[in-house]
């Protein structure tokens, strides 16, 4: 399949699916109410886990996830992804008490954790170098476009319909979407290493979901309680197992050298830094609209919006200044955290329009600073290797989200109320993603060309043809 056969129809199919993907992050925190308020009776803690089994899986399984695609076939990881996330949906839909609800979110997660690296290494491997930078930003639009999405829908169930819509309607758009990619999306060429590993796998996703269970937890139990510091413990010992191992096996995983890059260690630091910042604004936003400012949850989804205006007008001018990431990704950063400590002067008296201009400030940075970013990633990785590089990228993302939730909770839950807790909680967000902005930017040497590691070829032997799936 020659680079240039990306056509609009493939592109749409798979930033849709990434949409819907991601919107399921954020629709479920708006549901939260009715949850607790519905049959199934959900302790504190079952609601907590209905909210976080769907992004602990999701973000555990995405390195594994994008690796084996690339393995196995990115179109196959897509197509099997949609029916894995329809299946948890309609669990969850279904669910007579919080357990089966709780493991049909899960279930979900891991659906999207095969559709979402799929999704970006199709796009690059059909996209040629002078449209990768604009594929790129059209996927990282989807992204966001998805948060909007996932916020102004749960809203709206939560006002007007039961939360079991929201599940039920997953399954037709998945099954109408698994049926675009089976008209739209051709099949890509694929790693020529072809032993699966599954040691490796399972070593990397148990400690990515203990580390992630500690960083979503924390606040709840307390980051000293045995709990967490036990989850981060085993989190630890397992990726340092991991590690071990892929460096001793012939075919593993995916190879840790490969973080030898410093482009990809700064551009993995750099999503991770701007999706903190994005996620602490969404935990504490729509509290802010509703308890601070009385707003519907209907309304709150809408208040949203201005968060999405910069993301898609901005990365359109972004592309065209690919050639000079640098400056791109710095100021797109800075502005993400000075818009953060803007919006933590809001009180109940402070205009809606004043806010929203400070979301569009925070908008207007994620659009400059997410596609250079990811393509970023990208670029750092060896093109057979796009599934596990959108892998590394989103895994970054969603544990910035993580943490990003999780700090703002932890800054919030110090003060009586969350009017005076708002401010702290966001400035101490914004002074992060600063200091973090100048590491990304001291830190960031580009590749001009993807590099190759270790395990891509044997020495001294040419790289293999890579066979099509």
């Amino acid at each position: 399949m020659p680079a240039h056969a990306l056509k609009r129809s493939t592109l749409l199919t798979l930033c849709a699916c990434v949409l819907v993907a991601q919107s399921m992050v954020a629709a479920i925190n708006l549901l939260i109410p009715q949850l607790g308020a519905s049959g199934l009776h959900p302790s504190h803690t079952e609601i907590l886990w209905t909210v976080d089994a769907y992004v602990i899986v999701f973000a555990g399984l995405l390195i594994p996830a994008g690796a084996l695609g690339d393995r196995y076939g990115r179109k196959g990881a897509l197509l099997t992804g949609l029916a894995v996330f329809a299946a948890g949906a309609a669990t969850s839909a279904l669910a007579p008490g919080p357990a089966l609800l709780i493991a049909g979110r899960g279930l979900s997660g891991a659906g999207a954790a095969l559709i979402t690296p799929a999704t970006m290494s199709i796009l690059v491997q059909l996209a040629g170098p002078e449209r990768r930078a604009q594929a790129m930003a059209s996927w990282t639009l989807a992204i966001g476009l998805g948060g909007l999405a996932g916020n102004l829908g749960g809203g709206l169930v939560g006002q007007y319909l039961s939360w079991r819509a929201l599940f039920a309607a997953m399954v037709p758009l998945a099954a109408v979407l698994a049926a675009a990619v089976a008209l739209t999306t051709p099949r890509t060429a694929r790693s020529a290493q072809g032993s699966p590993d599954p040691v490796g796998t399972l070593l990397l996703t148990a400690g990515l979901v203990a580390v992630l269970f500690g960083i979503i937890e924390g606040p709840d139990h307390g980051w000293a309680s045995v709990r967490i510091l036990t989850a981060f413990g085993v989190g630890a010992l397992l990726v340092a197992a991991f590690t071990v191992h892929a460096l001793r096996s012939r075919a593993p995983l995916f190879d840790p050298r490969v973080f030898r890059s410093g482009g990809l260690r700064v551009t993995t630091l750099g999503l991770a830094t701007g999706f903190f910042g994005l996620f602490a604004l969404f935990f504490v936003n729509s509290q802010y609209l509703q308890e601070v400012k009385g707003f519907e949850p209907a309304s709150t989804g809408v208040a949203i919006v201005p968060l999405i205006v910069g993301m898609a007008l901005v990365p359109k001018f972004a592309a065209r200044w690919s050639a000079r990431p640098r400056p791109v990704v710095g100021t797109g950063l800075a502005l993400i955290g000075l818009g953060l400590l803007a919006a933590s002067t809001a009180d109940a008296h402070t205009p809606y329009p004043l806010y929203a201009c400070w979301l569009l400030v925070i908008s207007a940075g994620t659009g400059l600073a997410m596609p250079a970013l990811t393509l970023g990633v990208v670029v750092s990785l060896p093109a057979h290797q796009a599934g596990l590089g959108s892998g590394l990228g989103t895994s970054a993302r969603e544990i910035g989200a993580a943490l990003g939730v999780a700090v703002a909770g932890t800054a919030l839950a110090g003060h009586a109320d969350f009017a005076s807790g708002m401010g702290p909680a966001l400035r101490t967000v914004g002074a992060v993603v600063l200091l973090a902005t100048i590491l990304v930017v001291t830190g960031y040497r580009p590749a001009a060309r993807p590099s190759r590691t270790p395990s891509d070829t044997p020495s001294g032997t040419p790289a293999a043809k890579e066979p099509v799936a």
